[in-house]
């Protein structure tokens, strides 16, 4: 019978903390459709004031607040957005930027580190005297962590000079920083300065901050204006939501400090599975709290059966692709769950190469 649990599936998995439950329960509320929320609105403006922008917009998940940050942008149906071809967006938000807003995506192939090539970004623009025959380019795509690149960070270096790329050619520069307070912790850089050359940005409370529900969408005035719409449009407008936005401001609060700490145990776990002599880990590319392995030889033990294994002793983890697995930790997650948790991937690893080796000595 399993008696312990180390969720590493995801930043996602984690659970209100009591100081969110209470904040919750004492939440002032009323209509925020009819713009009325009072702990709705506090948060939104304590948020854009985090974040350098002028206004914000609670939306239930990320996946809403990027597909309304496109449509916001690229208003015109037949427009087309610039984003990497490994990007959260392109590859698990249900193409509703396209089934939805009528928007195309051009992709751009994403480097390791989850930036793309500022000549391959300038040589995607589409130039207005073609647009008898192409979408008209109206946006750039950024994400920062990077998920599908291992949480790896953006720099502040790098997305300003995309920000100038944007502007030089008219167009506007859109952050999926569903992850962007880990990218700020990590590089040392406050996040209002990291998103400084964005016209908008999608943040998740729910991920590696802890909240049970939401993401924010910051941007001018203006711009939330118009969110606020495609919010309601989409059916995305709740009524008392300040009972959720008051996790989530316990969360912007008291978790971002902890993110640190996430970051330090990821390096500890990377350590650890860098020991395994049937796995590889590529450790320079962990910097915040991801850290993705491979499997040397995945017709040995393949990822799927590697978790399944694991589930056994109460070890959560998803497979990433069909040699490799990620894991996510969040401060939920102790050092001790992750030496648990390498104990664990250890075990499985030799019960099975025994298991091999005796069959194969049959």
């Amino acid at each position: 019978m399993v008696t312990r649990i180390v969720d590493l599936r995801s930043d996602t998995v984690t659970k209100p903390t009591e100081a969110m439950r209470a904040a919750m329960a004492a939440a002032d509320v009323d209509d925020d459709v009819l713009g009325t929320d009072p702990t709705a609105e506090l948060f939104e403006l304590e948020l854009a004031k985090v974040m350098g922008k002028e206004a914000a917009v609670f939306v239930p998940s990320g996946t809403m607040g990027n597909l309304i940050s496109v449509l916001v942008h690229c208003e015109v149906r037949g427009s087309e957005v610039i984003l990497g071809d490994n990007s959260h967006i392109h590859v698990y938000e249900n193409g509703g930027i396209s089934t939805l807003g009528g928007v195309h995506p051009k992709t751009v192939k994403n480097n390791p580190d989850g930036t793309m090539d500022l000549q391959l970004i300038e040589a995607a623009i589409r130039h207005p005297a073609d647009a008898l025959y192409y979408p008209t380019t109206r946006l750039i795509c950024l994400e920062n962590t990077h998920a599908n690149c291992g949480g790896r960070c953006v720099s502040v270096e790098y997305t300003d000079r995309v920000g100038e790329l944007a502007k030089r050619h008219g167009l506007k520069l859109h952050i999926d920083g569903a992850r962007i307070f880990n990218a700020s912790v990590a590089l040392g850089v406050p996040v209002h300065r990291l998103v400084q050359a964005a016209d908008s940005v999608s943040v998740c409370m729910s991920k590696g901050l802890g909240a049970p529900v939401g993401s924010v969408i910051v941007g001018s005035k203006d711009f939330i204006g118009k969110a606020r719409r495609l919010r309601k449009t989409l059916g995305g407008g709740m009524r008392q939501v300040g009972v959720l936005c008051a996790a989530a401001y316990v969360a912007l609060r008291d978790n971002v400090r902890k993110l640190e700490n996430d970051h330090r145990n990821t390096k500890i776990f990377s350590d650890g599975l860098k020991q395994i002599k049937q796995l590889t880990v590529d450790s320079t590319s962990v910097e915040t709290n991801m850290v993705f392995f491979d499997i040397v030889d995945s017709s040995f033990i393949s990822p799927e059966k590697l978790c399944q294994l694991l589930e056994k002793h109460g070890v959560l983890a998803m497979p990433a692709s069909s040699t490799s697995v990620r894991l996510v930790l969040h401060y939920q997650i102790s050092e001790s769950d992750v030496h648990y948790a390498l104990t664990c991937i250890k075990q499985v690893i030799n019960q099975v190469s025994n298991e091999v080796g005796q069959n194969g000595g049959a």
